[in-house]
This record gives structure tokens, C-alpha cells and sequence, in this order.
């Protein structure tokens, strides 16, 4: 038999379908696979005992008739989503003994559907960074090389390195600025930001709950679909949840672009952009242009305003969110010589570096005498933000963007930079602000073999054309690289 983690997420659910093996054999070589890469450091907890025995049920109930959309399919799960006694730190030391006793909605449709749990995944501490460096847990490891350790993006890391690195089939990741799509970019990878509203966020651990979004991170379009389908549906539980049906996106890929409206925004063009980011753009222009779509030149004006208004409202959502952990009903406690003194010491020793700069910033922003100068102001541009788009939908059906300004960079190069760190999500954060879909394709190599990926931006409720449009950009770049397994 060959090997099964090679497989889609696609081809391993025809195989199982077909009797070519079961979902128990499928489960035991990526628990294999998840072993050999453990210097990925992509897991923060394994499940595996479970992950067999949930295999077993899935082959039971396979003989029987019963067959669930990821039925038998080994996954991975971001350690942000809530499972039911299965400790979620968001990887950070304040939540580390963190079992919940309940599931949250997502991952309870995955396992309805037949999810096998491989565990789950290491991630920036509350999601808050770019590079998968500020996890209490340490830094994942991406399994692309090039003589030394490089980031595989963040918050969703894990994930992303766990697919690119055959560990699993597809695994759960969100995104709040770009941190489904980087990583994906940065691992050769897929992944998906859907529509705000898509999917529930309940039992998410929140991190700026007006632009968190779940979504999946996988190998293919077609399996970022499947995974999207089984993820989305109406959650009575979240009130942000949008009570419509979920469509059946797989059968969106593939499907012709011929007459497809594709926008090139020129506020996307920046200065110090790499020129093979400029090229691998142009060539994706080239590919959807022969695919039969047409290219229409859009401005998108407020976008240079998108990244400090994004770094106000996402810190003002996190120092509210974060105001939980006190020590007082779960997590870390550290006692101090009154209450005032216990939340101090919890919350210092509790946080991270990050965790703590970006509440700070948005305390700040959001205290009397500057709530009006900084938190209002940006809430004011992420209005003008999502009119652009708007205005821009008048002439385009999808618009086409480089999704990171850079290939994958080494392991603590920019973790002293803020600044620096922040850039890597300027093509991603408008999508977030103005609550759109966006994919990003693996699309080819920089000079130095390492990923680079292209994003598609389509309208809200509107995935059916990002997928249909992915999916060409996926067929033209015909991209097919793997990482040279350094790691076993």
C-alpha cells in the first residue's frame, strides 16, 4: 500500500469509500507521520488512543450505512476551538490546564461528520502574532527549509505546518488578520478566511470577536471546500451566526471562469515588495487571463489606512476579551496579598510578551480622552474600508492579490520588530475589517524554493466564485512541490 498521508483529503475519502483501506489504517500512518514530525513541534496535544478508537467507530459505521461528509478522515484541530475534555490553552500558559466541558460548534459538526481527532495544534498565544513564535509552548517549525528553521507563519502554525508536512488530512485554523491565509502561503498550503458569519465562533477562545473567523487550512481547493461544508451552518449559540444554508462548495471547483470579472487592485503594489512576489502576481494575472477571465484594474484607495486601523480595533476586541482571565474562575492563579495584587500577578505571569503589548495598546486606545482619536477614527476607516470593496464589486467579481509580502523568513529574525512582524499581514487584513471570503493558493517557488501564494478576495455570501476562481488559479499554477522531509 502507498502512503496514505500523500493522499488528499479527497482522494483518502474515495479510497475509504472504495475499501481500500480502512480509516483505522489511514488514522495509524498519520499518527506516524505526527510522530516522526514532533521536532515540528506542530501539536501541543496529542489524542491518539482516541483518534484509533474514533477511527474504529468511523469503520463501524461505514459497514453499516452510515457515512458522514469526513467520515474516517484524520485531522488536526487549532488549539483555539474548544473540546470537550481535551485541554484548549490557545497556546498560552494562563489557560494550560484548561480541559472545557464543552465542544464548540465547529469542531462538533467535524466530529458529527465523522472527524477522527489527532489532536491539537500550536498556535501564536491567543492567536495574537504572524510567525507562530509568541506560543507559550515554543515556536512551530515550518517543514519548508532552506539551511536553517523558518516560521510557518501565524497564528495558525500549526495547522498549517501539520498539513504541509503530511501530518494530517486538513486540519481547523482561524483567522482574524491574515492568519489562516499567511500561513497557508508560507507552507504551500491551502486556506480559507469564508465569509464573517460563516461559521459559529462559540467555543473559540475569542481574540477580536468582530473579525474572527474560523476556516479550514488543507491540501487542495477541493479539500478546503469539503472541510468548509462540514465546518459552516447557523449556530443559534452565536449571535454573529448567519442563519443560511451552507452551499455544496466542492462542486464549485473546477467549474469555468470564462466572463469571470477578476480586479488587480494597484494600492497592492507597494514599495520594497519582493520583485518575485510583483512576478509570481503578474503570472497569476496571465493564468486567470487565459483561463477566460477578464482583468479589470480597481482602486482600492483606503487600503494603506487598513493596517494601523486594523492594530487599533483588533488590540481594543483583545483587551476586553483577555479581561476574563483574572484567575478567578479558571486558568492560572497566583495568589497575591489582596485581590488587586492576585489579578496583577496572575494576568504578568499568565500573558506572554505579545499577549501583553496588545492589551496594553488596546487599554490605551480605548481610555477616556483617546477612545474618540484612535478607537472611533478606526472604526471610521474600516467603514470606508468596506466601501471601497463595494464600489469595487461594481466592476469585478473576485479580485486577485499576492497574499504575504514575503516568503517564509527565519525563526527570530523579526520577533524583536513589531512593526516589521505586523507587515506581514497588510494583503490580508482588509478582507477581515470588511468581513469578506478570501483563499490563498499555493501559486510557486521564490529563488530560494521556498512557497509563495497567491489570494483571492470575493464578495461576502459569495465563496462559490472564490472557490471557482481558486480553483483555476490552483489548475494554472499546477503546483506540486513538497518539502524534502528533513524532519524524520
Amino acid at each position: 500500500m502507498s502512503d496514505l498521508t500523500k493522499l488528499t483529503l479527497e482522494a483518502a475519502l474515495a479510497g475509504m469509500a472504495a475499501g481500500d483501506f480502512s480509516s483505522e489504517e489511514l488514522t495509524k500512518a498519520h499518527i506516524d507521520a505526527c510522530m516522526d514530525g514532533a521536532d515540528l513541534n506542530a501539536f501541543i496535544t496529542t489524542t491518539f488512543e482516541d483518534a484509533i478508537e474514533s477511527a474504529k467507530a468511523s469503520d463501524a459505521r461505514r459497514k453499516s450505512g452510515e457515512v458522514g461528509l469526513l467520515e474516517g478522515a484524520p485531522l488536526g484541530v487549532k488549539d483555539l476551538f474548544c473540546t470537550e475534555g481535551v485541554k484548549t490553552t490557545a497556546g498560552s500558559k494562563i489557560l494550560g490546564d484548561f480541559a472545557p466541558p464543552y465542544e464548540s460548534s465547529v469542531t462538533a459538526n467535524m466530529k458529527a461528520d465523522g472527524m477522527v481527532m489527532l489532536g491539537k495544534l500550536n498556535l501564536d498565544e491567543f492567536a495574537m502574532g504572524s510567525s507562530n513564535e509568541t506560543s507559550h509552548y515554543g515556536p512551530v517549525i515550518n517543514p519548508w527549509r532552506k539551511g536553517e528553521d523558518l516560521v510557518p507563519g501565524g497564528s495558525s502554525g500549526g495547522s498549517a505546518a501539520a498539513v504541509g508536512a503530511d501530518m494530517c488530512l486538513g486540519a481547523t485554523a482561524t483567522d482574524t488578520g491574515g492568519s489562516i491565509r499567511q500561513p497557508a502561503s508560507f507552507t504551500g498550503t491551502v486556506g480559507i478566511k469564508p465569509t464573517y458569519g460563516r461559521c459559529s465562533r462559540w467555543g473559540v477562545v475569542a481574540f477580536a470577536s468582530s473579525l474572527d473567523q474560523a476556516g479550514p487550512i488543507a491540501k487542495t481547493v477541493k479539500d478546503s471546500a469539503i472541510l468548509l461544508e462540514s465546518m459552516a451552518g447557523y449556530d443559534p449559540k452565536d449571535s454573529t451566526s448567519l442563519n443560511i444554508d451552507v452551499p455544496k462548495w466542492s462542486e464549485s471547483c473546477g467549474k469555468s471562469v470564462k466572463g469571470l470579472r477578476i480586479g488587480i487592485p494597484k494600492e497592492y503594489s507597494i514599495d520594497g515588495m519582493p520583485g518575485e512576489i510583483q512576478s509570481l502576481w503578474d503570472q497569476g494575472i496571465a493564468w486567470m487571463k487565459d483561463a477566460g477571465a477578464e482583468i479589470v484594474p480597481i482602486t482600492l484607495p483606503h487600503t494603506k489606512y487598513a493596517l494601523p486601523a486594523y492594530y487599533v480595533v483588533a488590540p481594543a476586541e483583545a483587551s476586553s476579551n483577555l479581561a476574563r482571565y483574572d484567575g478567578m474562575r479558571y486558568g492560572l492563579r497566583v495568589d497575591g496579598k489582596d485581590l488587586t495584587d492576585t489579578y496583577d500577578r496572575t494576568r504578568t505571569e499568565g500573558f506572554g510578551k505579545e499577549v501583553r503589548r496588545r492589551i496594553m495598546i488596546g487599554t490605551y486606545v480605548l481610555s477616556a480622552g483617546y477612545y474618540d482619536a484612535y478607537y472611533l477614527r478606526a472604526q471610521k476607516v474600516r467603514t470606508r474600508i468596506v466601501q471601497d470593496f463595494e464600489n469595487a464589486w461594481q466592476t469585478c467579481d473576485a479580485i486577485l492579490t499576492p497574499t504575504a509580502p514575503s516568503a517564509p523568513f527565519a525563526v527570530g529574525r523579526k520577533l524583536n520588530d513589531p512593526v516589521k512582524m505586523y507587515l506581514n499581514d497588510i494583503f490580508t487584513v482588509t478582507t477581515n475589517l470588511a468581513g469578506l471570503p478570501g483563499i490563498s493558493v499555493p501559486a510557486g517557488l521564490d529563488a530560494d524554493g521556498l512557497p509563495l501564494g497567491l489570494q483571492i478576495i470575493g464578495k461576502a455570501l459569495d465563496e462559490d466564485t472564490v472557490f471557482k476562481a481558486a480553483s483555476a488559479l490552483e489548475k494554472a499554477a499546477g503546483f506540486t512541490a513538497k518539502p524534502e522531509k528533513w524532519w524524520k
